[in-house]
């Protein structure tokens, strides 16, 4: 990789102070040690590092989105054939900008929608941490002009501007959600998604541009970056777009002596194989911890997406949450924008598997999930993490299909989970499943209170004979 440019980085006196310019100097047993802490803490960084790459860099490769400070949009819904990043929805065709903040802020306009539709834009920051929304929940359905800016631009709120929102970070993430009703509304999310614009504020503002900001020589990804000491190359260039807080001053200094940091500029290809060997023991034990973390509070529902999806702030730099967010399904919402329960487990507390069972999923009568905008159930391949091709090209069930369904004879909803189809009398119930290992995803869009205070109970995957 070829060292960033120091105009890059936004405190050149905070980089030169940094305690991560050290060179490597920890035994193996701290590096064992401090390499978990650091791929914990990293690991959510380079996943999100491979987006950017995909999306916003790599013009030639099938991910390709649009260049920086312009929206892509997917006027469709996702399919098995869209693989840049795991547990992606299929109710809310994207739209996607990458923001570059260092030469100026960002201004993005949102076109007004009707009531009855559901949209938002999540403000991510390269730790994937949702630092702000806006659309039907925080800022209403009327659209209006948003002005992202980043941690060095002092200027004042424009007139005409409805809201400033400061990012940590000169590089954002911009996630745009439409919902779509069903396949003849196309046309009308690709009309919605027309609206969504960006301008640089000088453009908005019909002024003089300032200098451009310096290019950047973004390392290209390799195969194993997000399970091998790799990792730490590829942070430790992030850190340049987005310094970490007061907060990890005491965890980087512990880091610096592996050698990464803000300003550190971290080679696997220089360590011995004694180095090299304690950093992948260490980054095994962080997985073991991750694992360890699903099976006992995940898989029995103790914990939900709520708690590993939001701002700094919510997460209290609680770096096992974080990374359980991006190892899980990358930039997930908040709790108040969404909420996500997870179907990785039968009612027996076996791994749910179509090879093997099939399953149904019992709603009581007026006890569907409890959605102010919409409520979705998509299932995945646990192997790929993506979503299942099947003959149907059904991938979700949701509650704008609710009308197409089968209502169980005293007013409840059965649904069917399973790989084969479960009969012409059943299968507008049917949510298929791979001939294999799944897991399915209950998103609960703007979930109302009876969710969070645990009074809505969470159905369960009742084994059958397959």
């Amino acid at each position: 990789m070829k060292s960033l440019n120091l105009l890059l980085i936004p405190s050149l006196a905070l980089m030169i102070s940094a305690p991560a310019l050290a060179e490597f100097s920890a035994t193996p047993s701290e590096a064992e040690a401090l390499a978990k802490q650091a791929y914990l803490y990293g690991f959510p960084v380079v996943e999100m590092y491979k987006t950017l790459y995909a999306q916003a860099v790599d013009k030639d490769g099938p991910d390709y989105k649009a260049p920086f400070n312009q929206i892509g949009n997917t006027a469709r819904v996702f399919t098995p054939k869209d693989t840049a990043f795991i547990t992606p929805n299929s109710d809310t065709p994207y739209s996607f900008v990458w923001l570059d903040l260092r030469a100026e802020p960002q201004v993005l306009t949102l076109p007004a929608v009707d009531g009855s539709r559901y949209y938002s834009t999540q403000l991510i920051d390269l730790y994937t941490q949702n630092f702000a929304y806006l659309g039907t929940r925080t800022t209403g359905n009327k659209g209006g002009h948003f002005l992202v800016a980043g941690p060095h631009w002092k200027g004042p709120k424009p007139a005409n501007v409805d809201k400033v929102v400061r990012s940590e970070g000169d590089i954002v993430y911009g996630l745009y959600r439409t919902q779509l009703f069903d396949d003849k509304d196309l046309d009308k999310v690709q009309q919605i998604q027309q609206g969504y614009k960006v301008q640089p504020l000088s453009e908005y503002l019909k002024q003089p541009a300032p200098p451009a900001a310096p290019a950047i020589d973004w390392p290209a990804p390799q195969a194993d970056m997000s399970d091998s000491p790799a990792l730490f190359r590829y942070l430790d260039f992030m850190l340049g777009f987005a310094q970490p807080v007061a907060s990890e001053t005491e965890l980087f200094k512990r880091l610096a002596k592996i050698d990464v940091g803000p300003g550190a500029a971290f080679d696997e290809k220089s360590l011995s194989p004694e180095q090299l060997a304690a950093l992948q023991r260490g980054i095994e034990a962080g997985k073991a911890e991750f694992a360890d973390l699903k099976k006992t509070k995940i898989d029995t529902h103790q914990l939900t997406s709520g708690d590993f999806f939001g701002t700094r702030e919510h997460l209290k730099n609680n770096y096992l949450y974080r990374y359980v967010g991006a190892n899980m399904g990358i930039f997930g919402n908040s709790a108040a924008e969404a909420n996500y329960l997870g179907y990785f487990t039968d009612a027996k507390g076996q791994p749910a598997n179509a090879a093997k069972q099939n399953y149904t999923l019992h709603f009581k009568k007026g006890e569907l999930p409890p959605a102010k905008a919409f409520w979705s159930l998509t299932m995945y391949d646990a192997k790929t993490k993506l979503l299942v091709d099947n003959p149907l090209d059904r991938y979700l069930i949701n509650s704008r299909m609710l009308g197409q369904l089968h209502k169980d004879a005293d007013g409840g909803l059965t649904l069917y989970v399973q790989h084969d189809s479960p009969g012409t009398d059943k299968v507008s119930n049917w949510l298929p499943a791979p001939d294999g290992p799944f897991y399915g995803v209950l998103r609960v869009y703007m979930p109302g209170p009876t969710l969070a205070n645990g009074q809505w109970k969470l159905p369960l995957l009742i084994p059958t004979a397959r």
